[in-house]
């Protein structure tokens, strides 16, 4: 059979994805070994420009399945009626966490982010900074100027911090915090990388970021402690779902499937600190320790109801140190 033969007789599978386009390639790769009848084509995007592609393309579904998208964004996708529920092989061997409660499953979890604080050690000695303790510390004058932070209208790590800070202090407790940290934030920015990005050079003391960039940093040499206050932090789920209407089903399955498999989160967990399967949590080199054991608990779905108005009023207060928007 010709090459071109080959290509035709493959199932070609459109996966929209927001995961950083260093891991695609080693899960395309396994993937496809494992299963050489299907090509994947990955279209990576950020999360709500998923979902409006989905809705706007809900009566004739290009994708056939989401993958390694944060599961707050799966939950909105759900409620709009664009995913097909399904429960993959494997899916009971996964941590609670990483399971959807509902049956069968609109989501299967496959790795976890943490939001935690990026400090840089020598500037900080330099410029008489303590570390903080506990995040309420960041209200601190002594942080004045010395912190970047994702803007939550932009980044889902940047909610992720403001909406779980309310959920644990309260809103009026929280929004006063707010506007503490607020007076201590040089800039808000549209990535959630760059915040530890910043912290790295020293350009401010501390970035707040996740531990999917921070740990990386740190191994290039970076003089960075990753620290999570209160033994606690925001996180999300990067996870899988089927897109409703997919023209491919069967094939769809067979990558959810091996997304809940044990050698997928093996390869996970090359990337990741907190994968799905509890005795595969090692992490690459200066991950978070047993990181799954501090996500913060909080309700996925009053962050999602209350989103809205949570970043208006965001927006309404504190916008003024944002970067300026990408056109």
């Amino acid at each position: 059979m010709s090459s071109s033969a080959i290509a035709q007789a493959k199932t070609a599978l459109t996966v929209y994805t927001t995961l950083q386009k260093e891991v695609l390639t080693p899960y395309e790769n396994a993937f496809e070994a494992a299963h050489p009848d299907i090509d994947v084509n990955w279209i990576r995007d950020a999360g709500g420009v998923i979902h409006a592609r989905l809705l706007a393309e809900r009566d004739n579904p290009r994708a056939d399945v989401i993958f390694g998208v944060p599961v707050t964004d799966i939950v909105g996708l759900a409620r709009d009626g664009l995913i097909e529920p399904y429960a993959p092989k494997d899916y009971m061997k996964l941590q609670p966490k990483f399971r959807d409660k509902q049956n069968p499953p609109l989501w299967t979890g496959l790795e976890m982010y943490l939001n935690v604080i990026c400090f840089n050690t020598v500037e900080a000695a330099k410029r008489g900074i303590p570390e903080p303790k506990s995040w309420t510390d960041l209200a601190n004058p002594i942080y004045k100027g010395q912190i970047a932070m994702p803007n939550p209208t932009m980044s889902n790590t940047g909610y992720g911090y403001v909406h779980s800070w309310i959920q644990k202090m309260g809103e009026e407790k929280a929004w006063d915090f707010l506007s503490k940290l607020h007076e201590n934030v040089s800039v808000y920015t549209n990535s959630s990388s760059t915040p530890c990005k910043y912290a790295a050079t020293g350009e401010y003391v501390i970035g707040l970021s996740t531990d999917l960039t921070g740990p990386f940093l740190k191994t290039k040499g970076a003089p960075l402690d990753l620290l999570v206050p209160d033994n606690e932090t925001a996180w999300d789920i990067e996870s899988t779902a089927m897109v409703k209407g997919s023209k491919k089903p069967d094939a769809a399955k067979v990558l959810i499937d091996w997304g809940a498999s044990k050698e997928a989160h093996a390869l996970f967990n090359k990337y990741y600190g907190a994968v799905g399967m509890d005795d595969l949590n090692n992490g690459p080199k200066n991950s978070i320790p047993n990181g799954a054991s501090k996500a913060a608990d909080y309700s996925v779905e009053w962050s999602i109801d209350n989103r809205q108005r949570i970043l208006e009023e965001w927006a309404k207060r504190f916008d003024s140190k944002s970067e300026p928007k990408p056109q």
